[in-house]
């Protein structure tokens, strides 16, 4: 386990640039260079597309999409600020994390062309545009919405299904996060109709051969495995997909949380603990 390094591909959300973060990012940063990460990615949101398509704490602090949009520009400055402040200690990737919205297909070709971004997170926080990981009584009203949690997950998976085609995005964000407020989770993924969709995904992911994120930060919030459940995980390693450890971090103080939990998981099911890089696909 000394031997191998802490990385991160999905994380690095600061208070500077994330309403449901705290810190700076160069706070974060710097936590990361002290916990020794040869290299980490800071994957930002992308910005809101328009005032329904807020997240909650947005919309409370009432900010705006043009906001936001400026917001993230700051961002990308300020990530390319440190890369070259901190080139010494540590290899930062300017990333961003993409949603799945209506519209998402012309908008996030913009922001790549716009700020190009070193990678891209595929990633889906909303169901038929109804967000669903902010709550739990967000989650069932989405269920509710969409026909109940088996429509959900369907529903769920064929939209990731999609994205992966169109984005092509260098890592996979926490690919169950769907499972995020179900308790029945284990038993719901081995239902034929959605396993038959994971089965699906994964055989893009391979063929596209991008990077499953490995995300710990479910952990913090009481799940007793990551996002990716085992038995997906299995199927994956099967197939040699690969998958690195992302810590989703929201400041400092979870910088690197569960990494060695992580990375023995990984190291036990026999992934490769060398840890591909993401990169840019062409768009």
């Amino acid at each position: 386990m000394k031997n191998i390094a802490s990385v991160s591909v999905h994380g690095g959300h600061s208070g500077q640039f994330c309403n449901h973060a705290t810190n700076t990012l160069e706070e974060i940063i710097q936590h990361y260079i002290a916990r020794q990460f040869p290299w980490v990615g800071i994957t930002e949101h992308a910005p809101g597309i328009s005032q329904e398509l807020l997240y909650p704490d947005q919309q409370a602090a009432g900010l705006t999409p043009e906001f936001l949009l400026h917001r993230f520009s700051l961002y990308m400055q300020e990530c390319r600020r440190l890369q070259e402040k901190y080139r010494s200690q540590i290899r930062i990737f300017a990333a961003i994390e993409s949603e799945t919205y209506s519209g998402y297909k012309e908008f996030m070709p913009y922001l790549i062309t716009t700020f190009q971004p070193d990678y891209v997170v595929g990633s889906v926080h909303f169901v038929n545009d109804l967000g669903f990981d902010y709550s739990q009584a967000q989650y069932d009203q989405t269920a509710a919405v969409v026909g109940d949690r088996d429509a959900l997950y369907c529903r769920y998976f064929d939209l990731q299904y999609e994205m992966l085609q169109f984005l092509r995005p260098s890592v996979v964000g926490h690919f169950d996060l769907i499972r995020i407020f179900d308790p029945d989770y284990k038993a719901r993924l081995l239902q034929p109709e959605i396993m038959s969709r994971i089965k699906r995904n994964l055989a893009l992911i391979k063929e596209l051969d991008l990077i499953m994120d490995f995300n710990l930060r479910s952990l913090l919030k009481g799940a007793d495995e990551p996002y990716v459940s085992r038995v997906i995980l299995q199927m994956a390693r099967d197939m040699d997909i690969a998958v690195v450890p992302g810590d989703d971090s929201h400041g400092v103080g979870n910088v690197g949380t569960n990494m060695e939990t992580g990375i023995a998981i990984l190291r036990e099911l026999g992934f490769d603990t060398s840890w591909r890089e993401p990169k840019l696909l062409c768009y």
